[in-house]
């Protein structure tokens, strides 16, 4: 499998589209949060800035509107792997102090691999999923800003640490914007969930975040705050877009 292409990651200027850092919880998410400046340049908005990252060669725009991503329509069948309930809160970044508002009928595009490793609809030098569109789907965020999705835990191939895609897009003055980057696991937890049946099948060794090119440039700042919940996993986490 081909890796996602060159990094083309970057922290954000005050006048682009911001991501903001995970919350654990949903009802966290309705706070505000302190500002953080590593540098020490003009203050930021009360949001914690993240790296836009790659969209990767693996994006369709399948146009495909639902919340469990797991089942391919071409044959009802669900993908297997630990379920990830993943809940996102879109707002909406006001002004120079950085109110943050919910933002209503943004577009929230999520992609993965399977437990295997393997993305849907690509032709590439080792599958031909072409016609399969497992793990991919999008919602529009509701009134309060949120967007959820089931999903399972995503697995790995070559050259990549674990993570899943995403993008948001909104209707914006001037034209539609988006922000495009990915998630990442704590790799303790991934360790964890790799015992577990099927993933434990894959063989050969995974690449963690410290050595992948992609991560190294802000993907810390992308981690999801990942908590057990019965058999599977839930997460949550807030996005900021400059309007």
């Amino acid at each position: 499998m081909h890796n996602d292409d060159e990094m083309v990651g970057r922290l954000l200027s005050r006048r682009e589209l911001v991501a903001l850092f995970g919350a654990s919880a949903v009802a966290a998410m309705a706070h505000r949060v302190s500002g953080q400046n590593p540098k020490g340049n003009t203050a930021l908005p009360s949001c914690v800035v993240s790296p836009q990252q790659t969209e990767g060669p693996y994006f369709v725009d399948e146009k495909l509107l639902r919340s469990d991503i797991r089942v391919d329509p071409s044959n009802g069948v669900a993908k297997a792997g630990a379920p990830l309930a993943l809940t996102l809160l879109v707002t909406r970044v006001d002004g120079n102090d950085g109110t943050c508002t919910p933002l209503r009928d943004a577009q929230v595009d999520i992609w993965q691999c399977d437990a295997l490793g393997t993305y849907s609809d690509v032709k590439d030098r080792s599958f031909n999923t072409s016609g399969q569109k497992f793990l991919r789907g999008y919602q529009l965020t509701d009134a309060g800003g949120t967007a959820n999705f089931v999903t399972i835990y995503p697995g790995w191939y070559p050259g990549r640490a674990v993570h899943i895609h995403f993008k948001i897009r909104m209707a914006a003055t001037g034209g539609a914007r988006e922000f495009t980057s990915q998630f990442y696991f704590d790799e303790r937890l991934t360790d964890r969930v790799f015992a577990r049946e099927l993933y434990s099948t894959h063989p050969g060794q995974r690449t963690p975040n410290e050595q992948d090119g992609i991560y190294k440039q802000g993907g810390a700042q992308l981690i999801l705050p990942v908590t057990q919940k019965d058999d599977g996993y839930a997460a949550a986490f807030t996005i900021g877009m400059r309007t």
